[in-house]
């Protein structure tokens, strides 16, 4: 028998997450146009009363802020910062450069046909000092480079990495910098449990820095399924990044309970599936047994993040409420899912009172 949509919602507040984790990490969430624009009332003050940090969900993606050559869209964004700034938020920028969501002309010219490594260099140069300079000393970390490792370890082969080849990543850095110097500069990417993609990333990190490039912390992609990954290996991820000496965040967390068509659970944006009935199993709410296991996953993962406190700078939901999630519409539109730690009716779910009894522990 499925519950309600708000089953294990707790009528009384069960305490506030950046009150708990202040002496730990930061906890943050992503911000989507509705709530940067105040339209979204019950999540926005979600967002003031319980989360310390906030990042841009999509408007700071280059095709947002550039959708065409030098002609820039600052007004959803410039919003972003000021409600950051206005509530005493960390704000974080995502994301400077990802190949996805990129606009199609930052890579070809007039007559459609790729550009040569010389002109893409000069656009990336460009973009980056117009973004990261217009909030210098405002923006506190951005995502510079996103999603640029495969989970063999090998780099993706993104038009960025065709045409420049693997220095893009260095250069995106070195240009973040050079336009604030005192912005806090990270790398970003999912699947970061997978032992392949992990030693690609500390192999990439690792260069950078035996190049001198300044390279503040490691991002991991937090979205994660009932049995996917194993939390053994993200342990291990943590503690290698963390060896690099930079710092390590959580980034992106989410909880599915939904099967995956493919049998991981990934973020490839590019993978859409049709929708069958059976891959979305849950329309009107969870059976007891499935909120158990969420709860229980997401207790078993915040009680990792607190057994390294030390190392853990930032831990990030993506959205503030189910009905927010990406989850619901990807790999496979029309489905229902409830991956964050907040319900359909802005209610806390009871794990968010399990979790503070758990940080409250340590």
């Amino acid at each position: 028998m499925a519950c309600s949509t708000t089953a294990g919602s707790i009528e009384k507040s069960p305490g506030v997450l950046k009150e708990t984790f202040k002496d730990k990490f930061a906890i943050g969430t992503a911000m989507n146009t509705w709530q940067i624009t105040g339209r979204d009332t019950a999540a926005t003050r979600i967002i003031k009363d319980q989360f310390n940090a906030i990042v841009a969900e999509n408007c700071m993606k280059s095709g947002r802020l550039q959708p065409e050559e030098g002609k820039f869209t600052f007004e959803l964004a410039d919003q972003f910062v000021d409600f950051g700034e206005q509530n005493n938020k960390l704000i974080n920028g995502h994301t400077l450069i990802w190949h996805s969501q990129a606009p199609p002309w930052f890579f070809t010219d007039e007559e459609g046909k790729e550009v040569s490594r010389e002109v893409l260099i000069a656009r990336m140069k460009k973009h980056i000092h117009t973004v990261v300079g217009r909030y210098k000393g405002r923006v506190d970390t951005w995502d510079v480079v996103n999603e640029a490792i495969l989970d063999d370890g090998s780099y993706r082969e993104s038009k960025f990495h065709q045409i420049i080849g693997e220095d893009f990543i260095k250069l995106a850095f070195q240009f973040a910098h050079e336009a604030d110097p005192e912005a806090k500069l990270y790398y970003n990417d999912y699947s970061m449990a997978e032992p392949g993609k992990r030693e690609g990333v500390m192999r990439m990190v690792k260069k950078l820095q035996n190049e001198g490039v300044k390279i503040d912390g490691i991002g991991m992609q937090g979205h994660i399924g009932l049995h996917h990954p194993e939390i053994g290996e993200f342990e291990k991820s943590i503690e290698a990044f963390a060896g690099l000496g930079v710092e390590v965040m959580v980034t992106e967390l989410d909880l599915t309970v939904l099967p995956s068509p493919w049998g991981d659970q990934g973020a490839e944006v590019s993978k859409n599936f049709d929708y069958e009935d059976k891959m979305n199993p849950f329309p009107d709410g969870l059976p007891d047994e499935v909120m158990d296991a969420f709860n229980a996953r997401y207790l078993e993962f915040f009680g990792l993040f607190l057994k390294y406190q030390d190392k853990i700078s930032r831990v990030t939901l993506w959205g503030v409420a189910d009905q927010h999630s990406w989850r619901n519409g990807w790999p496979i539109r029309g489905r229902t899912d409830y991956p964050l730690l907040f319900d359909r009716e802005n209610k806390p779910k009871e794990v968010v009172s399990d979790i503070i009894k758990l940080s409250n522990q340590q």
